[in-house]
């Protein structure tokens, strides 16, 4: 399973949540029509015809193909207690920092005679919290995943490689093939 820093920061603010969110398909959509104002707009962001929107609402419609409800899902829980997830976000950006674990392919590019092989690690280390503001506001200004992996290799070869630049000064590091992310606020 490849996973991606966009989605970890995703489940890092998920975690903060501090009411569990609508969990039937009905209940979702009522959520969703209540936030977006109506079922029209709800019927274009799932694109679904309204007449289905309506049909979960009233409860005549139970159980959504898979697609449907990971998009639901997905939905309900982007915008699920904004409140909480500024707080956690501000938090995180400010004072508290991220922690990151991952298993993923390392590479350098360090002074002539060390090693500069790619391997893979598996790495655990709390970033501080210029990285995190760094990482969430990338992610609402809508950065790709490249450029998420960047910020979050320079986070990483300034902590763990370079621990936090007393040592390995010029040291560059290239984060690729991620094989798992986990990123806890």
């Amino acid at each position: 399973m490849v996973d991606s820093i966009g989605d970890g920061l995703d489940r890092a603010l998920e975690a903060a949540f501090t009411r569990r969110p609508p969990q039937s398909a009905q209940a979702q959509m009522k959520y969703l029509v209540k936030q977006l104002k109506g079922t029209r707009a709800v019927a274009q962001l799932l694109g679904i015809s309204q007449r289905t929107v309506e049909r979960y609402v009233t409860g005549q419609l139970k159980r959504p193909r898979r697609e449907l409800r990971d998009r639901m899902e997905r939905e309900v829980k982007k915008r699920w207690q904004p409140q909480v997830r500024a707080r956690a976000r501000r938090r995180a950006a400010t004072t508290d920092g991220l922690v990151v674990s991952t298993r993923a392919r390392f590479g350098f590019t360090a002074a002539p005679g060390t090693t500069d092989d790619a391997r893979i690690r598996d790495i655990l280390q709390a970033l501080p919290p210029e990285f995190a503001a760094q990482l969430f506001t990338a992610r609402e200004q809508g950065a790709t995943e490249s450029q998420l992996q960047q910020i979050a290799a320079d986070g990483l070869a300034q902590m763990y490689f370079r621990a936090n630049n007393t040592r390995a000064h010029g040291l560059g590091v290239e984060f690729t093939d991620i094989e798992q992310i986990e990123i806890q606020l």
